[in-house]
């Protein structure tokens, strides 16, 4: 096993086509917002390097990228390390993450058709087998997907532009609550989804801002027994 964490085979190896950067970068940010990559982990670019399957430079480009958007930190004489939020970045972020989706649900409840109450349900459906599975990755995938979904019947592209800013950051912190919320989550996408299919605009807005307060809440408390 590599001092990264990662077991041997767990990324696919790069294929050259294409500019590499962006694609080791995209590779990177990945792994820092699926928790593969733990925050406070050293990052050792010749090990990222050989188990990416590209030279150094790539590497060291992408990491310092990922710095200069708050994702790594680089400190002089000992190397790159994943951030670790403080406990004021995770509540700010959520916090306008619950300004983001409460409109959007609003909107959604206005806007949206039969065929993407559909896409909703069955966004719960999978949602719901995956925590029956305990697949805490299925789940967290699914989870953005269905938030994304609701954006999308929202229908207000500048709104939609801010919520993809935050997202990967959402994912970032949604990650390690996402057993701890497990079906209770799904149970609220339920309630939203019945609320939007009725067109209850205050009521999607109500459900909405609970439902990721809730996510806030769990994630401060992930350390309290």
């Amino acid at each position: 096993m590599l001092s990264t964490g990662l077991p041997q085979g767990a990324v696919p190896r790069l294929e050259r086509p294409g500019p590499l950067r962006d694609r080791v970068y995209e590779a990177l940010l990945e792994l820092i917002t699926t928790r593969a990559l733990q925050p406070g982990q050293h990052l050792v670019e010749s090990e990222l390097a050989g188990h990416l399957g590209v030279s150094r430079q790539p590497v060291r480009e992408a990491l310092q990228r990922l710095n200069t958007e708050g994702w790594v930190d680089l400190r002089p004489a000992q190397g790159a390390f994943v951030h670790e939020p403080t406990e004021q970045e995770a509540d700010q972020l959520l916090t306008v993450r619950t300004l983001l989706e409460a409109e959007a649900a609003r909107l959604a409840a206005a806007n949206a058709t039969g065929a993407g109450i559909e896409a909703l349900e069955e966004l719960l459906a999978q949602g719901l087998q995956a925590v029956a599975d305990d697949d805490v990755d299925a789940a967290v995938a699914l989870n953005a997907r269905f938030h994304a979904k609701i954006m999308e019947l929202a229908g207000n592209a500048v709104l939609a532009e801010l919520a993809a800013q935050v997202d990967r950051r959402v994912r970032w912190y949604y990650t390690p609550v996402a057993r701890r919320r497990g079906q209770q989550s799904w149970i609220e996408h339920r309630d939203l989804i019945t609320a939007i299919a009725d067109g209850n605009e205050q009521e999607a807005t109500r459900l909405m801002r609970e439902h990721t307060e809730h996510t806030r809440n769990s994630y401060h408390a992930r350390t309290r027994p």
